[in-house]
């Protein structure tokens, strides 16, 4: 029998929130292309507050012969942070693996600035792009050795370092900051509850000083309590250590209060961008994407 009460239900949302009814990943991909025609690349650049420190141009990428990115633009100055946002199969994630070298690029590329003028980095490795474009991704899988103390985790971060000692001179660095992975730094990485996990992956990835922070989906399968931690460390590395972040986010409503700048995406498509608060304020971007 019918619920008498059904016709007062209504859909709303993915993620977060309190619902009725969900909305299938297909009605969510169908709606948001319904957001926005694009956006053009003078829009893309005004957003930004200076000149562009890393920018993707016209990327075309993918995974084999799969191509899960069209044509898609980015741009982001130094110290700014910005938040992909949209659709499950978007190709969020596939934008930081393509700026780290994970995935195939069939035309387009990536560029950063550094002291010597703009450097062409579309085809370079992981490795190089760590070591010599300062770029770190942060995965959003546990990733920690669960068999190692924390400490060694932390040096495991410097593998790329000519010498062992400057690696464990950076970890002493990460001690005197964080406290909770001091108090810890003996101990088996296994112990560690999933807030500390997720400090310890951030931290890692701090040992080569990086410039730009790639960060997948920091909030996964964390309590509250410990999202707000983990959004509290990445704010004190853009706006005290002049990080730069990217960053994928799965509850949209708070990775675009802490963006400066949100995207989202639509089928491997740039569909909608503009500064974080102004995407809160979207009614379109609020009904699919932020549960009301």
């Amino acid at each position: 029998m019918a619920d008498p009460k059904s016709k007062d239900k209504k859909s709303i949302g993915y993620h977060q929130g309190d619902v009725n009814t969900v909305i299938s990943v297909d009605d969510v991909n169908r709606q948001a292309q319904e957001l926005g025609s694009g956006v053009s690349l003078d829009q893309i650049a005004g957003m930004i507050k200076g000149e562009p420190f890393l920018k993707i141009e016209n990327l075309r990428a993918g995974y084999g012969k799969m191509e899960i990115l069209h044509e898609f633009s980015l741009q982001i100055s130094k110290g700014e942070s910005l938040c992909l946002i949209g659709p499950n199969g978007a190709g969020k994630s596939t934008v930081l693996h393509s700026i780290f070298g994970f995935t195939k690029i069939f035309s387009g590329g990536i560029s950063i600035q550094n002291d010597s003028g703009i450097q062409n980095i579309t085809e370079l490795t992981p490795n190089q792009k760590l070591k010599e474009a300062g770029i770190a991704y942060i995965l959003q899988d546990n990733s920690v050795f669960p068999g190692m103390t924390v400490e060694e985790n932390l040096w495991m971060g410097g593998y790329l370092k000519e010498k062992p000692e400057e690696a464990k001179e950076a970890a002493e660095e990460i001690f005197d900051k964080y406290d909770r992975l001091a108090n810890r730094r003996d101990q088996p990485a296994r112990i560690l509850s999933g807030g500390e996990r997720r400090l310890l992956e951030i931290s890692r990835a701090l040992v080569m000083k990086p410039q730009v922070l790639l960060v997948d989906e920091p909030s996964i399968g964390l309590e509250p309590r410990f999202i707000e931690m983990v959004f509290e460390i990445l704010h004190e590395l853009q706006h005290v250590e002049g990080k730069t972040i990217i960053m994928v986010e799965q509850n949209a409503k708070k990775g675009l209060e802490f963006a400066d700048i949100g995207y989202v995406l639509v089928a491997g498509e740039l569909a909608l961008a503009g500064k974080g608060d102004e995407l809160l304020e979207n009614p379109e971007v609020g009904r699919l994407f932020l549960g009301g």
